[in-house]
Order: structure tokens, then sequence, then C-alpha cells
């Protein structure tokens, strides 16, 4: 499966794997050098925490450059007055008469608690493309559903971080 993302994500992930390659990378090999110096790398509790983040560091990079390299890239071609990528959307929960607020993203984006659906998620899907007032019924599973009404919709911004670990 191909993850869908952004030009602006990865952007972003090439900035980190620059910084991991270029900063990180630096500090983690002289921490181990300092540690390696230190004699007797049996029982070398700092060698060994060196070279674990170093380890974690080098497979971080290996993971961003793979999500890169399988990404389907992913426009978004709502109107304002759609929901769509990187917009903020207020909806009624008819159920809970409760009303939250949703920023519809890509899925390396997603973070429900900090209110970031994922357009593959299943209210994600089901709110793409509607508009304000529309009532829209999320589908869970075969079995599960509920509805929402579109309250609001705002234009967001890009400048979400990324967290893919």
């Amino acid at each position: 499966m191909y993850d869908k993302l952004t030009k602006s994500d990865i952007e972003k992930m090439k900035e980190e794997i620059d910084y991991r390659r270029t900063v990180v990378r630096k500090h983690t090999l002289e921490e181990l050098k300092a540690a390696k110096a230190q004699g007797d790398l049996s029982e070398n509790y700092e060698y060994k925490t060196a070279k674990r983040e170093r380890g974690r560091n080098e497979s971080r990079i290996r993971y961003l450059d793979k999500m890169i390299k399988t990404a389907k890239i992913i426009e978004d071609h709502s109107s304002d007055d759609q929901v769509g990528l990187n917009k903020l959307v207020t909806v009624y929960f008819e159920d809970d008469d409760e009303v939250e607020t949703y920023k519809v993203t890509t899925t390396i984006r997603g973070n429900s608690i900090e209110g970031r659906v994922s357009i593959d998620s299943p209210i994600g899907k089901a709110l793409m493309g509607h508009k304000v007032g529309d009532r829209v019924e999320v589908k869970v599973d075969e079995n599960t559903h509920f509805y929402v009404q579109i309250r609001d919709i705002k234009q967001g911004d890009d400048n979400d971080e990324i967290r893919t670990y």
C-alpha cells in the first residue's frame, strides 16, 4: 500500500532526512567515539546507548527514504466551500449532541488526539467533498455507522509537523 502524501509532506520528509544525515548522524558518531574511548565496551552503558541511537537515526532515514520512494502524490482539488485537505471542519454529531472541529490531513499527519483526521479514516473519507449543511453518513464498518452535519469549513495551513514514528 502506498501512502498518500502531498508535495509539502515530501519536502518536509526530505528536510528531516537532510537534518538527520548532517546533524544527528555527526552527533551520534561523536557520542559513539567518546563512549569507545572510555575502554571496556562489554559493560559500557554509554557505548550501548550511543550505538542504539545511531541505529535509530539510520533506521529513520531508511524509513523516510522508503516512504518518499513509494508515496502516491496527491493534490487537493476541493473548492473553498468543500471539505478537502488541510481544511478545518466543524461537525455536529447527532447521536452525541456534540460539536467537534477537525483538520483533514494526509494519513501521515493524522492524529486524532490533536484533532487531525486522515483522508483514509472513516470520518475523513465521508467528509471529503461535502459542503456546509450537508448531513453525512460515516461508515465505521459494515454494521456500524453514524451521522454528522457539517457546520463550518475553514482553510487551514500546511504547517503540521510530520510524525511517522
